[in-house]
């Protein structure tokens, strides 16, 4: 056996939290490998936690008093007997001081050594190492002199479109796209302040901004060995505010060609800094097809589960296998590449109000089944939290075929059984996403979204198409009161009664049930006649008759005017007043809750408010005005941070700023009344 070769570990800690802890968790399991979790105070009762062999409490539901302190993880390694730590992503998963304490524990960290991190660290170091190595990279400004008057003389050098780009950070963080010499600096010092507050350091780089480009990334292996290979491209074109949407792979944009230069330029860039462990090498590519270096994430990465279904590997064992010393287990030529693999990422968030992040419990989570097709990774079930403190990811949905559109198919499927209750969430804005010409015909770029997001926004349903979702909510409705009446009934005292029929039977008159449908911007009255599946509802415009309803694992099956229909209807369960059903039609998904029937409508005011509140907890970064100032509507007033983004508050009428109840620095609750303007 070779000095370098561990044998495999028997007891590895997970310094992360959520799917991904989840995730590695699982294939430990399989190897009969011991875990140990780590969690905050506001992860006591995580699905992490409960799935490890072994958790310790380690601080503060804040992440800087729990999933960053480096120190407090050691502790709870040493004294479990962890012989690794796995990081995850984020976190402390790119920290090369941490990578280094772990080793000098003597505990094996479960990616790249601190020596490649730090030369991948600094996004204008890499640039510089990678044009070195022969790899490709963009033209552009990576100088330490960090000057305004010269980042604006480089800027108009390099030449517009341009994009300013933190130095040191991720995850969309600290970009900006200038188009115009102007904008610069009001550009670049939002984004250094952006830097300063996510990363600690506001040094940027400047690069000439490729227009509609593919974002192609390329998974790559190396060992201890000196052993270095590629597991093929995923694509994260779908992007919004650098954001990743969706991720698949093959990308339908690459020729065998391309693939293979891309392949090849990626290993190239593993090799010139020792690569070892899991790592993605991020490339923009242009509509000519030429490519350039981006960054390397020296980590596994959220999406690694489209290259795990077409490779047929598990990248986690992988990991594990390489930190204990073996060489890589495939050679390049033994990597498969078979069918087509898609990841969409369920958020707690709500896209119609700018994306924000949700957050509160998860009363109802309702997800596809797992299978040869479908997987889900996620971190929490029903009646978990989604907290303040961390990214609101409820759960990556990832799913293959054979090919892209069966692939696409099997998506739409999967999605139309998502069913979240408690925060908003994005599912009905993914179904439109999958639907957009521009991700069926492959041809979306990274600005796409944010060029036209309108595109994917709700519009409305035509007048039949939404008649038809009332009336599949009020037959499940009925189907479900029905048989809730029946099965009360059963256990009564007589259980023949018609009083136990519930089609609104009266002496004296033909029985007629009143439904009040509210589908959240209007009411709609249905009068009902009959029973078990054979109705007639008569409504304002007109009268539909329904016959052979049934209601059997959230599908419904009717006639509809003697038209046959199939779609799938999720009943909450309940019967009567506030009973809720949510209809799907293969395309577009509606709400309807059954309102008592002389129920007023809530009255809705118009009139602007004359304060700026908090629209979720946060962080005040920046005050832009001071009491007595004149300011107009719209204008930006505030700025802050949220859940990891910066939130743009502005001011909801002109006038005159009364009061001012913040300083930066303060953490405030939702809802909080910020500023206090005078019309």
């Amino acid at each position: 056996m070779s000095s370098l070769q561990r044998t495999m570990f028997d007891k590895i800690l997970i310094a992360n939290r959520g799917e991904i802890a989840c995730r590695v968790i699982r294939t430990c399991r399989r190897l009969g490998i011991r875990t140990v979790a780590v969690y905050s105070d506001a992860d006591a009762d995580a699905q992490h936690v409960r799935m490890a062999d072994e958790a310790r409490h380690i601080g503060g539901a804040r992440p800087q008093d729990s999933y960053l302190r480096g120190d407090a993880i050691l502790e709870v390694a040493k004294a479990t007997g962890a012989q690794a730590i796995h990081p995850g992503y984020g976190f402390l998963s790119e920290n090369a001081d941490f990578a280094d304490a772990v080793e000098t524990a003597g505990i094996v960290f479960i990616g790249p050594k601190a020596a490649s991190m730090r030369k991948m660290g600094s996004k204008a170091g890499a640039k510089q190492l990678m044009q070195a190595a022969g790899v490709p990279v963009v033209p552009g400004y990576t100088g330490e002199d960090q000057t305004p008057e010269l980042l604006q003389r480089e800027a108009d050098a390099i030449g517009y479109p341009l994009m300013i780009k933190a130095a040191h950070g991720g995850g969309g963080k600290g970009m900006r796209i200038v188009r115009d010499s102007g904008e610069f600096l009001p550009n670049l010092e939002s984004c250094q302040r952006e830097a300063r507050n996510a990363f600690g350091r506001d040094r940027v780089l400047l690069e000439r901004y490729v227009e509609k480009p593919r974002h192609i990334e390329i998974q790559i292996f190396g060992d201890a060995h000196g052993g270095v290979i590629h597991l093929n491209e995923r694509e994260c074109s779908a992007q919004r505010r650098y954001q990743k949407v969706l991720e698949e792979s093959p990308s339908q944009f690459l020729t065998p060609q391309l693939r293979e230069a891309m392949g090849a330029a990626a290993v190239q860039a593993g090799h010139a800094i020792d690569y070892q462990n899991a790592g993605t090498v991020e490339f923009i590519v242009g509509q000519d097809g030429h490519f350039y270096f981006m960054e390397i994430n020296t980590r596994l990465q959220v999406e690694h589960p489209v290259t795990e279904y077409v490779t047929g590997l598990d990248l986690v064992e992988w990991q594990l296998r390489v930190a204990a010393g073996e060489r890589l287990p495939k050679a390049q030529h033994e990597i498969a590449q078979r069918g087509h693999a898609i990841e969409v990422r369920l958020y707690a968030e709500d896209p119609e109000a700018g994306f924000l992040p949700g957050s509160g419990k998860l009363t109802r989570l309702r997800l596809p089944a797992a299978d040869a097709h479908t997987r889900i990774d996620g971190g929490v079930i029903e009646g978990d939290t989604v907290t303040i403190f961390y990214d609101p990811m409820i759960a990556k949905l990832i799913v293959w075929d054979e090919d892209r559109p069966r692939a696409l198919a099997r998506l739409r499927n999967a999605l139309a059984q998502c069913s979240i209750d408690g925060p908003k969430s994005n599912v009905a804005f993914l179904e439109r996403l999958i639907r957009h010409p521009s991700v069926v015909d492959a041809t979306i770029d990274t600005g796409t979204l944010d060029r036209d997001l309108d595109a994917f926004m709700p519009k409305p349903a035509s007048e039949a198409r939404a008649r038809d979702a009332r009336m599949a909510a009020a037959t499940a409705l009925l189907l479900v009161e029905e048989a809730q009446t029946r099965a009360s009934a059963a256990i009564g005292g007589d259980p023949g009664s018609p009083w136990a029929i519930a089609d609104g039977w009266r002496l004296g008159h033909t029985g007629h049930r009143r439904l009040v449908l509210d589908d959240g911007s209007e009411r709609h009255t249905l009068i009902a006649h009959g029973t078990a599946g054979d109705y007639r509802f008569e409504y304002a415009d007109g009268a539909v008759e329904v016959h052979g309803a049934r209601l059997a694992d959230s599908l419904l099956f009717a006639r509809f005017d003697g038209q046959g229909r199939r779609l799938r209807v999720d009943a909450d369960g309940a019967s009567g007043a506030f009973a809720r059903a949510d209809v799907h039609d293969g395309e577009r998904r509606w709400r309807f809750v059954r309102v008592p029937a002389y129920q007023p409508a809530n009255e809705q005011t118009d009139a602007a408010s004359d304060r700026i509140r908090a629209p979720m907890p946060g962080r005040i970064v920046l005050i832009k005005t001071q009491v007595g100032d004149h300011v107009e509507h719209g204008q930006e007033i505030l700025v802050m941070e949220a859940m990891k983004m910066e939130l743009a508050l502005k001011a909801p009428c002109s006038g005159i700023v009364a009061e001012i109840r913040v300083a930066v620095g303060d953490f405030v609750e939702a809802d909080t009344a910020l500023v206090v303007l005078t019309p």
